[in-house]
């Protein structure tokens, strides 16, 4: 039975693998195709690569691609700042308070991990209608930190519950103030945990959809994630152009994953140690 079991594994991982990778390749051999030969032979290897669709996607008149890049890296870098910030300092208040109501009050904020973001979505967008934020670029960060924070003060707090006190009473005794005491003794024993925030938060953010669509609109820009729906055509639509922008929409958090990825576990092999 155990032998049995080790013939099956290894195929079962590669056949898994295939599974995922097969998205993949679909997009990458095709964006490297002119339109008719996807048509003809969409799992085809490119025979001869051509770079038409790329240059089409960086090319076009009213500068989609890059437009939405730069509005697409100026929400994720500020919501995902601004989330690992404040979900750091709101868990270790909650954690190391004494006070009765932090409990509940804690246990009430994680229940915003139940909600699913289409249900608030209508609420926020009156909120942010009403100070004057919808449609604009600080509304989509906005509403993404008030949705993703209960999941920061999630990963916080369990991670602030197994440092030990002693080191802050320390520096207290040392004379250092409470946001001293934060920066220079607290958050540098959290960067295991803040790596995952920004990894998990930053994926998240860069490829969220529905909350660009709604909250910014048509006339006030566009994502990466939303310029893939907007560069389909109505009644035709190149595949070869669609291929590449989905692949270059995908290529910066890709990038992001696979660098804080590195950091994340050595923070994470580091915090074993001690």
């Amino acid at each position: 039975m155990r032998a049995r079991f080790e013939i099956v594994r290894p195929v079962f991982a590669v056949a898994l693998t295939a599974l995922f990778f097969f998205p993949i390749y679909i997009v990458v051999t095709g964006m490297l195709k002119p339109a008719d030969e996807i048509q003809s032979s969409p799992l085809g290897l490119p025979a001869p690569p051509t770079g038409e669709n790329l240059g089409a996607v960086f090319g076009r008149e009213d500068g989609l691609f890059w437009s939405a890049l730069l509005n697409s890296v100026q929400i994720t870098v500020l919501s995902v700042v601004l989330l690992t910030l404040s979900s750091a300092m709101l868990a270790h208040y909650l954690v190391r308070s004494k006070a009765r109501w932090t409990k509940p009050a804690l246990l009430m904020l994680l229940s915003g991990l139940m909600i699913p973001p289409a249900v608030i979505l209508q609420p926020i967008t009156q909120v942010l209608d009403a100070v004057g934020l919808m449609n604009t670029l600080p509304g989509v960060v906005l509403s993404n930190v008030a949705y993703y924070l209960p999941f920061g003060v999630f990963v916080f707090s369990g991670f602030i519950g197994t440092v030990p006190v002693d080191i802050e009473e320390a520096a207290s005794i040392d004379g250092a103030s409470r946001l001293r005491l934060f920066w220079q003794v607290v958050f540098p024993t959290l960067r295991p945990a803040a790596a995952s925030v920004m990894i998990f938060l930053g994926v998240w953010v860069w490829n969220d959809f529905l909350s660009p669509l709604v909250i910014l609109g048509p006339e006030s820009g566009t994502t990466v994630t939303v310029g893939v729906y907007r560069s389909v055509g109505e009644y035709s639509t190149n595949f070869g152009t669609l291929y590449a922008f989905s692949f270059l929409a995908s290529l910066p958090v890709l990038l992001f994953f696979a660098a804080l990825q590195k950091q994340f576990v050595a923070g994470l092999t580091a915090g074993s140690v001690k």
